[in-house]
């Protein structure tokens, strides 16, 4: 039955999942709902909204994801980071988490799972380090967008983007927003079986030139 209803889901997502891919997806799930009973991993216990809540979730922003460089902050439970590394074997996703027994599942996940192109980092994502930066850092563990930026900013690349995941449109955190990232869009996702509001929230560094142009004025 989770395996048709998966099927159907990601019918509607229009993805092309291998057979493969589908059957990682679902021992995942199933490793959430195991190591879920001693670690507390998430609140959704019912196997079926996980699929909905956990996975199709996760799997629905992914048009709007750019790689080949992804880290997701706050990974928790690795959402939406493992399904996005499943999904994408073409990328390399980092796993972001500060909280210990979370990295011991994360590490075990990508085990199991046989996930080579996913590593786990564990600490605070203000001490993260990312070299040239990422393509996309993406969240959905953020309540509030200026924090996300504060403490994440620095792991975006030059041409990359920060990706925001929320319910509701984000209209007072929007105002917030600091002048050193520019919002490139918000707009409504749908996710298969979930009858509430998500919306996407794309920012990007703003480009250097428009400090210099606003000094020389």
């Amino acid at each position: 039955m989770l395996a048709k209803r998966l099927d159907a889901g990601l019918e509607i997502l229009d993805g092309v999942f291998p057979k493969e891919v589908r059957g990682r997806l679902l021992k995942y799930l199933a490793l959430i709902g195991k190591w879920n009973q001693v670690y507390n991993l998430t609140a959704v216990r019912d196997p079926e909204m996980m699929l909905v809540r956990h996975l199709f979730d996760s799997l629905a922003v992914l048009p709007h994801v750019a790689g080949p460089r992804v880290a997701d902050v706050g990974s928790g439970a690795g959402l939406p980071g493992i399904p996005l590394a499943l999904a994408r074997p073409d990328w390399q996703v980092t796993l972001i988490e500060s909280s210990h027994k979370k990295t011991v599942f994360l590490r075990q996940m990508l085990i199991e799972l046989e996930l080579g192109n996913a590593e786990v980092t564990m600490g605070r994502v203000e001490a993260s380090r990312a070299g040239k930066g990422y393509d996309t850092v993406i969240s959905r563990a953020f309540s509030d967008l200026c924090d996300f930026i504060r403490l994440a900013g620095h792991l975006v690349a030059e041409n990359g983007r920060m990706v925001a995941m929320k319910g509701i449109y984000p209209h007072e955190e929007l105002a917030q927003i600091p002048a050193s990232f520019v919002v490139e869009n918000v707009f409504p996702i749908t996710v298969p079986g979930l009858d509430a509001e998500r919306h996407l929230v794309m920012i990007h560094p703003a480009p250097a030139a428009t400090g210099k142009h606003d000094e020389a004025k």
